[in-house]
């Protein structure tokens, strides 16, 4: 006879009490295993999916966080919010640390109008790390409504020393609000202490900032109180200064930077000065025509500047802006290599910023050894600023124009008639 499965009033009731806990055991290690399997793979996808991932572990604080986190960046309705919000005080449960959550609940706070508890939030989130960016612009924007100046360049300083993405946001904010003498009094004492982001920020308010009046004086701040300032911040306030006509102001910027120079003669006439970035008031090199090559070789014996244009090709090869007072000025100096008909010859121009060309002086040939050129021209009183110029002239030699200049000044030729 064939064996056959005891019925239920033939099993002793211990064993059928054992195999209905064995059958629930294996029930309930069967949900545990797609609990565990569910929320490693939430935990797996959160960065990437963070709304899927809380679907799978919702009482998960870490994704939960996570969640947060990304609502903070999105413009949320009412209701959208209201669930931010529900999320967030779930998360902390059981992620008392976590920053998003607390941020969300500070946001919430100050759009209720709940601004001591927005405060006390956010002055927890500020205690828990110093790194999140939200909490720090909350604080700026806090401590400028208080009237805080130093409070508010102190969180400047900490979020841009612990966000990679702060620069951003607050260099253009910071570098507009340094035209207020008090903020800029503020950040003055805070760049002192040079921390890694001055070098950035000096160059952006160079570069980018206020009214380059404003720009000049901030510099000139920094120097007094020996904070080192790029040479290209330093070139590009002047150039932003000349730019602007701002010329006095140029000038007495650019004397805190290259003294002693003076106004009534060129600078550098040897190409000797150690330059790493010049300024318009310094030799500068033009190469915008096509195939024009023009490079000052800077030596502190005997630099020179050396160029070279193709057949046809003419153009301006090297400047230096003047600020000359009215009167007769000679041009004098020495070339080298040049050998071209005359109507080919490069020479120099002094012109008015405006356009109007004061004089000319030419090159003569200097093949076979340096020979000297000269000549003079007349600054009138209708011409605050000037620019001295080598200007080449296309020429039809298959080597086009090629060249050395190893001397140029221009000075006062006489008194004033």
């Amino acid at each position: 006879m064939k064996n056959r499965r005891p019925s239920s009033s033939t099993v002793p009731a211990r064993s059928r009490r054992e195999w209905f806990v064995r059958g629930g055991l294996a029930v309930v290690a069967a949900s545990l295993g797609f609990a565990s399997v569910s929320h490693s793979l939430a935990f797996a996808i959160r960065k990437a999916s963070p709304e899927r991932a809380y679907a799978l572990a919702p009482s998960d604080g870490r994704i939960g966080a996570q969640v947060v986190e990304k609502m903070l960046m999105l413009r949320l309705d009412q209701t959208q919010q209201d669930r931010m919000v529900r999320i967030a005080r779930k998360a902390l449960t059981s992620e008392p640390l976590a920053i998003s959550p607390i941020v969300a609940l500070g946001m919430d706070a100050q759009s209720r109008g709940d601004l001591p508890a927005a405060r006390r939030l956010f002055a927890h989130s500020d205690a828990v790390s110093r790194r999140n960016l939200i909490t720090r612009l909350w604080l700026i924007e806090d401590a400028i409504a208080r009237e805080d100046i130093p409070g508010a360049v102190r969180n400047y300083d900490i979020a841009l020393r612990t966000s990679n993405t702060a620069a951003q946001v607050l260099f253009p904010i910071l570098a507009a609000a340094i035209a207020d003498p008090q903020i800029s009094a503020a950040v003055l004492p805070v760049l002192a202490r040079r921390p890694a982001w001055a070098p950035h920020f000096i160059s952006y308010v160079a570069s980018s900032g206020p009214e380059p009046k404003v720009r000049a004086r901030f510099l000139r701040s920094l120097a007094t109180r020996g904070i080192g300032i790029p040479q290209s911040a330093q070139a590009d306030v002047v150039n932003a200064l000349v730019a602007s006509k701002a010329y006095e102001e140029a000038w007495t910027y650019y004397r805190t930077i290259r003294s002693p120079v003076y106004r009534d003669r060129s600078r550098d006439p040897g190409f000797t000065a150690r330059i790493a970035v010049p300024t318009v008031f310094d030799w500068t090199p033009v190469t915008t025509d096509p195939g024009i090559a023009a490079t000052v070789q800077r030596d502190d014996r005997n630099g020179q500047f050396d160029f070279a244009a193709p057949p046809t090709v003419g153009g301006v090869l090297l400047q230096q802006i003047q600020l000359l007072p009215p009167g007769q000025y000679r041009i004098q100096g020495s070339s080298i290599g040049i050998d071209q008909t005359r109507e080919a010859m490069p020479y120099w121009s002094l012109a008015c910023v405006s356009g109007d060309e004061l004089g000319r002086v030419e090159i003569v040939n200097s093949a076979s050894k340096a020979t000297r050129f000269t000549g003079t021209v007349r600054v009138d009183n209708h011409c605050p600023a000037q620019i001295l110029r080598l200007i080449a002239r296309p020429s039809s030699v298959a080597t086009g124009v090629t060249g050395q200049i190893d001397e140029i000044s221009l000075s006062p030729a006489g008194a004033v008639r």
